[in-house]
Parts: structure tokens; sequence; C-alpha cells
């Protein structure tokens, strides 16, 4: 066995002794990526200096590192693909990609991973691409601390910051992405992973999934977009320690969730959403530890949603903390923390002594009539609510937390 590990160890170091480093510019041995890339073999290194370089869709298929050094940029020739990777072990370093302009025809990226494994895209940055990094049947990859900046308008028009169609085992990770429709969009994507990135001014979604399962994200920000996060037809997704800020507007939400399974929410943070959570016939959901901070509605029930556990969450000075438009069938509403309670604790066990009930009946009345949200703060509301509280006809009345805690949930 010694002898096995020496051979590799010996291998390893013969090929790592065998890789070059090439440097391209305008007075090196290599003027352009293509003369430098033709001599290249597997396990090199091409730099590219400072400056910039015009390219048509350049394909990478050899195991190669390419490292960009001061403000060294790839441009599209001709507004198309710039960087197709169709080879394993590649990385990208350092590159600023930029001119990839808006087709109707054709998802047009910066770079493109195409059914390849072992790539990593690093400290890159992109300028005003159609699409920006374009994932497709790839697996066991790594995208790190790129900025991505787009100039979107319409969602007709533009792409997305961080595409992943068919993958695998992704790593996205401390990325900015901003001004593009989705920030980052998921479809048939599992197993990966989704942390401490900002996405910040997309016209759609902060981060999109589509039928993918087995997922996390964590420590993530989403503000100021369409909407912060979609989750749709997934299983098994796991949301914690996410910042959902400030996506505000007429059809705007932190968080929606459609038709998922089995997922988390756990120790995230909702501020000044328009609806921090909507739900639509999601099930066995857990909702735990999280922060419902002045945002209109905390949560929205759409549509069959059963067996969801809402436990040991804090919901702090939203306009309305829960409006649902479907019977909810076995779900656990119990042990949080609400602003608006009013009730005692005599025996100081720390646990209100009388029920809290989240659902008012004006919070029916503003869905169904927006423009009643002038009334919010007036006291016929204040009337209107009371009159229902002592003579429930149209509010829920098993949608109650019985134990709502007296102090906020640390």
């Amino acid at each position: 066995m010694k002898k096995v590990w020496f051979s590799i160890g010996f291998l390893m170091s013969v090929f790592s002794a065998l890789a070059v480093t090439r440097q391209v510019c305008s007075s090196c041995t290599h003027a352009s990526f293509h003369e430098a890339y033709d001599v290249s073999a597997d396990g090199d290194t091409i730099m590219m200096m400072g400056g910039q370089y015009s390219v048509e869709n350049i394909v990478v298929d050899k195991a190669i590192t390419l490292i960009g050094k001061e403000g060294a940029t790839f441009r599209a020739a001709s507004g198309g693909e710039i960087l197709t990777i169709a080879g394993d072990g590649v990385t990208i370093e350092g590159l600023t990609f930029s001119g990839v302009q808006t087709n109707y025809l054709k998802e047009n990226a910066g770079i493109r991973i195409r059914r390849s494994k072992n790539f990593r895209i690093t400290n890159c940055q992109f300028d005003q691409c159609f699409f920006a990094i374009y994932l497709e049947r790839a697996r066991h990859g790594v995208v790190e601390g790129n900025k991505i900046l787009g100039n979107a308008v319409r969602e007709a028009d533009s792409g997305n910051g961080v595409h992943a169609w068919y993958c695998d085992s992704l790593r996205i990770v401390g990325n900015v992405i901003a001004g593009h429709r989705d920030g980052i969009y998921f479809e048939f994507v599992d197993n990966s992973f989704i942390g401490d990135n900002y996405s910040y001014g997309n016209l759609r979604y902060g981060l999109h999934f589509m039928f993918s399962n087995d997922d996390q994200y964590i420590g993530n920000r989403f503000e100021d977009n369409g909407v912060g996060v979609a989750v749709m037809f997934s299983r098994r997704i796991e949301m914690r320690e996410n910042n959902f800020y400030k996506n505000w507007g007429n059809a705007a939400y932190g968080l929606l969730l459609k038709e998922i399974y089995d997922a988390s929410i756990v120790s995230n943070t909702f501020s000044e959403n328009s609806v921090a959570i909507f739900v639509e016939g999601s099930n066995r959901i857990q909702y735990d530890r999280n922060d419902f901070i002045r945002n209109g509605w905390a949560i929205k029930f759409s549509g069959g949603c059963e067996e969801n556990s809402i436990v040991n969450n804090n919901f702090l000075h939203n306009s309305l903390d829960m409006l649902v438009s479907a019977k909810l069938y076995n779900n656990t509403v119990v042990n949080n923390y609400w602003s608006a309670y009013a009730g005692y604790d005599l025996d100081k066990d720390g646990l209100g002594d009388v029920p809290y009930y989240p659902v008012s009946l004006f919070s029916y009345v503003m869905n169904q009539v927006p423009e009643s949200v002038i009334l919010l703060r007036s006291l016929f509301v204040d009337i209107v609510n009371f009159a229902e509280k002592v003579s429930p006809v149209f509010t829920p009345r098993d949608v109650f937390d019985p134990a709502p805690k007296m102090n906020r949930v640390l």
C-alpha cells in the first residue's frame, strides 16, 4: 500500500512539474488567448495580462486554469457568447466579461458550462451580459465571489445572473448579483448550496427554484427584487438565516412558496416586504425562529396547506400578521411572539393565558379591495376588528396561537 501511495504522489509531482504558465499580452510570447491555448495541455495556466480582448465564442475543452490580471477583459466581438466550457476541471478566475447582447433566439452568456464537472468560476466580473453564467447539465462546480451586474429594464429583454439547468452538486457562494431578470435561477437542480450571496434590484426574482430538490440556501440577502425568492414544485429545500428586505410592490413577496413539500424555513428575517411569505398548496413546512418585522402581511396562505408548523417566530409590528384564504388542515401555530397581542400572563410562565387570533376581519377586506389600505390606521378599522373578535363570523376560529409568548423569541 505504501508503494501505491508513493507512486500516486510521484505521478502528481511529475504532472505538477510539467504544468506550464503562459502569459498573454501584446508584448508577451503569446499575443492572444488562442495562441496560448493551442499549445497548452491539461493542468496548464493561461494568464491574461491587463487590457481588453475582443473575442468570438471561445471553446475550452482542456483542464486549464484561466486567470485575468490587472483588469483583463473579454469583450464579445459581435455581441454573442464569450466562453464555453466543454471539458472537466476548468478554473476561471479574475476576468471581466462584457458585451453579451440580448438575443431572442439564443440564451448567450458570458460563460457557459456545458456537460462539465469539477469547474470553478471565481472572482470574475460580468458587466451587462444578457446571461452572465449559464450552467447546462453541469455538476460538482463552484461559482464564488463574482460581481454580476446588468441593466435589465423589461423581463422579456433580460436574462439571469446565474442560470442553472439540469445540474447537480453546485455551490453558488458569495456573489453580488443585480439588474437581471432573476438573480439566480435553478431548474431541475438537486443537492446544491446557495450561500452568502447578495441579490438585489432584479426584475422578477432574487432567487428562483423550479422542480429542484434537496437544496439549501443559507445566509443570503434578497433586497428590492420583484420577489425575493420563489420556490416552486420542489421538495426538501432548507431556507435558513437569510434576509428578505424591501421586496416591495403591488405583487411583491419576500418569499413565494408554490407546491413545495417537506421544507424548513428557519432563523430568517423578513423586513419591510409587501408580503413576507405567500404560500399556496405547500405541505409539511417548518417555520421556526423567523423574524417578521414591519411587513404589510407577514404570512398569506392560499389553497390547501397541510401539516405545517409555525412555532417560535416573532411577529413584530406588521400591518397584518396573517391571512388565510382557504381552510388550514392539521397545522400547528403555537408559542409565537405577537407584538399586537394584548393578553396577560397571570401564572408568570412566559406564555399568554388567552389565545391570540392573528387573522383580522380587515385583512379579508383589504385582500378583496386593496384600495381600502387607506383606512388601515383609522378608528373604523379598529371598530370592525373589535366587533369581529366579540362575535366572530368571517374570521376562522381554528387559526390561533393557544399559548403566545409574552416576550420576543431570541
